[in-house]
């Protein structure tokens, strides 16, 4: 875990931040804005960075925890949401860890833009573990994640290991492709990413 700390800490260090600014995923917004939207409720987003995705659901009405262990990360997070008047709950912590801090339960949407295809086994085991335990019955989990790359950058992982890990706390309802943001760097353009939507059993 404190390889991992290192590194997002040294990357905002640097100001190499290639996952931030891009658009909200299609799929998410069709869970929050779509004909069939969830209604609002309580949210979280783990591996929250700078914001982005936070600030978006609490523009929609969704009370918001952003969750990430970057100081510099949440500075800029807190930042951009009083600039865009919204309250969103930006707390130090880092996902395997969610009880810990005080993190939960009854989240019924949990957000995450990136985060659990760079862990290690052991902390992917962990996060299914506490992303169960502060789920809702019912509960959405929407996860962009990378696929494996063999090359310089997060592990990525497969579906059949999401769907293996979260078995049978969550079922999958769906996966997509992301489409290359039109703004994609030298760096992200190297990488597919798909979507996926799971939801908590009862």
């Amino acid at each position: 875990m404190a390889s991992r700390h290192m590194v997002f800490r040294a990357f905002y260090a640097l100001g190499f931040t290639p996952w931030d600014g891009h658009p909200q995923s299609a799929t998410l917004r069709e869970l929050v804005e779509g004909n069939h939207r969830l209604p609002p409720g309580s949210a979280l987003d783990v591996g929250c960075g700078t914001g982005d995705a936070s600030i978006y659901l609490a523009q929609h009405g969704w009370q918001v925890t952003g969750v990430d262990f970057t100081p510099k990360a949440l500075r800029k997070a807190r930042a951009k949401a009083r600039a865009a008047q919204v309250t969103v709950n930006f707390v130090d912590a880092d996902v395997t860890h969610l009880s810990q801090a005080g993190i939960g339960p009854g989240f019924q949407l949990i957000v995450d833009n990136g985060c659990f295809h760079g862990m290690s086994g052991s902390d992917r085991e962990l996060y299914v573990q506490e992303i169960t335990a502060v789920a809702a019955s019912g509960a959405r989990l929407f996860m962009v994640a990378f696929r494996p790359s063999g090359r310089f950058g997060p592990a990525g992982v497969e579906q059949s290991e999401i769907e293996r890990r979260f078995t049978p706390a969550w079922s999958l309802l769906s996966a997509t492709d992301e489409p290359r943001p039109p703004d994609a760097n030298r760096f992200s353009a190297r990488f597919r990413a798909r979507s996926y939507v799971l939801q908590r059993q009862a």
